[in-house]
């Protein structure tokens, strides 16, 4: 007989496992389904998707030791600290990083036990219909057992998306799992795409020694920023940093040589060629939908792959529902998880609700980069009457002791209600400082709330309640 759940989760990575977490607390059964190993060398399931495993995870822990080597070459000087030609261990580094995943790993697996949650490990595919529920196949090394679900939940996730005509093999060519398991540091590293994923290994591997050219094909640069951030970011990267990024460069051919990687590029109507030791293809990613066998039971899937949903993620199929990368909308673990856990909430008959307006950006780079909300060139497009307050670091007194003065705050209130509309940071320890300003949004502060907040002194968050100040043209020390 097969095995029945209130609740069967199809995919184990941020979206997936928190809703089986989160539905067995609200006491359904569920049971959550993957296969992946990711190279596990016992051959086990890894839980946790791209984020933990080869994304997310793994590539912060690089850009940290990455910066902590920077550090030591160039900026402890300044705090009157000496050290002779710090060496760098790639072995030692990558060790580490492994580590950190092992252990958040295999901590999934701790709180599906904690919470009740069964794991199938195995490939979930549609099988029909049994008894008014869902039959789930679960797949694995050529055996098959079956499932059945009054809800299926699908959070397969999403895959490195590669170029037509290269080939991708994770060790000279590679996507994001090649690049995060580099034996050292290459010479000369070519990358494809200045995304977020170019950009945060571009990063780690420049200040490990590599002369790095990043081709985008885009004639903006991070063009889903506000545009004061992104000229702050350019400046910072290509003329402080020495990133080599190219806009509006066409891919040719690229082939193999005994050297490494010859890519043949088109820029500004000229054609060029770039010799490298490695390649780093980072142009996107694509939803995984194509093993779910979901045009089977009717399941309504877009062009690009992605499932539709509506706002509670609730598919065309009754009881059926899906979350994360699989979902159109921005490819964000935590984005995945919050859906995740609405739509458990939902299941149970509780009012799951995700704010997407109100979902952060971060890119880990140095200095890194978080923003929600809108930019100034939607508040622009959309008609939109706005005031703005920005305060660069150099004026705070936290920041001037770290001795990491770059990148500023700014913020858009409407000019109307003073409704905080978006804020956007660059410098040292963006991606915490963007908190304060999600919570503001998603409870309607105004400028004014966060100007009237007690900010501790002295921290970097000073800057943001001088950004809120500065919106009403009232910053007390800029």
């Amino acid at each position: 007989m097969s095995k029945e759940f209130d609740v069967v989760v199809i995919g184990a990575g941020p979206g997936g496992y928190v809703a089986a977490i989160r539905a067995a607390q609200l006491g359904l059964s569920a049971a959550c389904i993957e296969y992946n190993s990711y190279a596990d060398p016992k051959g086990e399931v890894r839980l946790g998707g791209t984020c933990l495993n080869v994304g997310c995870i793994p590539s912060k822990a690089l850009l940290q030791s990455s910066e902590l080597f920077e550090q030591a070459n160039h900026s402890f000087v300044m705090h009157g600290i000496s050290v002779e030609s710090p060496k760098m261990d790639v072995g030692v580094m990558m060790k580490r990083k492994d580590n950190i995943v092992g252990q958040l790993t295999t901590g999934i697996r701790g709180l599906f036990k904690k919470n009740n949650v069964t794991l199938l490990s195995g490939l979930g595919s549609f099988a029909g219909r049994e008894d008014e529920k869902w039959k789930i196949a679960v797949t694995r090394n050529g055996a098959t057992e079956h499932v059945l679900a009054k809800h299926v939940i699908v959070a397969t996730g999403s895959r490195a998306r590669h170029l037509p005509g290269i080939e991708v093999d994770n060790k000279v060519i590679c996507d994001n799992e090649g690049a995060l398991a580099f034996d050292g540091a290459p010479k000369k590293l070519g990358v494809i795409g200045a995304g977020v994923i170019g950009l945060e290994l571009g990063s780690v591997w420049k200040r490990l020694g590599a002369e790095v050219t990043i081709l985008e094909a885009a004639p903006e640069f991070l063009s889903a920023a506000d545009p004061a951030i992104t000229k702050e970011a350019w400046k910072t990267f290509v003329a402080k940093q020495k990133l080599g990024i190219k806009l509006g460069a066409k891919i040719g051919k690229v082939e193999r040589t005994d050297a490494g990687v010859r890519v043949e590029y088109e820029h500004k109507d000229e054609q060029h060629v770039l010799e490298c030791d490695r390649l780093i293809v980072s142009v996107g990613r694509i939803p995984n939908t194509d093993g779910l066998n979901g045009e089977s039971v009717g399941l309504k899937i877009s062009e690009r792959g992605f499932i539709e949903v509506d706002a509670q993620g609730r598919t065309n199929l009754a009881n059926v529902w899906a979350v994360g990368d699989v979902v159109p909308g921005p490819m964000l673990a935590h984005k995945g998880m919050e859906e995740g856990v609405m739509v458990a909430e939902c299941i149970a008959g509780q009012n799951g609700h995700v704010n997407h307006d109100t979902v952060p950006w971060v890119i880990y780079t140095h200095p890194e980069i978080a923003w929600v909300g809108k930019t100034e060139t939607q508040l622009k497009a959309e008609g939109i009457e706005y005031k703005a307050g920005q305060i660069p670091f150099a004026a705070n007194g936290r920041a001037l002791g770290q001795g990491d003065t770059t990148g500023f705050v700014r913020m858009y209130a409407c000019a109307k209600t003073d409704r905080i509309l978006g804020v956007h940071v660059i410098g040292n320890n963006a991606s915490e400082l963007i908190a304060e300003a999600v919570v503001a949004m998603e409870f309607d502060a105004c400028s004014e709330d966060i100007a009237r907040i007690c900010h501790a002194h002295p921290t970097l968050s000073e800057v943001m309640h001088e950004a809120a100040l500065a919106c009403d043209k009232r910053p007390l020390h800029f």
